[in-house]
């Protein structure tokens, strides 16, 4: 089934490679447990309480951000797609680095439409970065 899965990814997304593949397998299953209740089945946010993962622009604005985001949460509003969103999103600091890579990979990967892996490293080193 993850073969199958894998070459289905890499097939239909040409620019994405096996690994970049595989980082998203894994990150989906740890979407589905820690963001898919406020975020969506697909991405697509909740009405005006949680905004979409759809926004390939800001992923690209704020890559190196989007590591703290996800470990730290966010207190102050964001604005995604040209709404603002207020509600708070809480911390996972029980995520690991690697998970936070996995996660990064499948969200922008498969609702941002993105072609690039969030390697362990760099999420590590923007964790060290994290203006908390």
């Amino acid at each position: 089934m993850l073969v199958i899965l894998l070459l289905y990814l890499s097939s239909c997304q040409s620019n994405i490679s096996i690994q970049t593949a595989q980082y998203a397998v894994n990150g989906k299953k740890l979407y589905v447990s820690h963001c898919q209740n406020c975020h969506g089945t697909k991405g697509e946010g909740l009405a005006q309480l949680y905004p979409p993962l759809t926004d390939h622009e800001f992923f690209e604005q704020n890559r190196a951000k989007l590591s703290c985001i996800v470990r730290y949460g966010m207190k102050e509003s964001i604005l995604v797609h040209g709404k603002t969103y207020k509600n708070q999103m809480p911390a996972n600091p029980k995520l690991t680095e690697l998970d936070i890579a996995y996660i990064l990979t499948y969200i922008t990967t498969n609702f941002g439409k993105g072609d690039s892996i969030y390697h362990h490293e760099e999420v590590k080193q923007a964790l060290k970065r994290c203006d908390i």
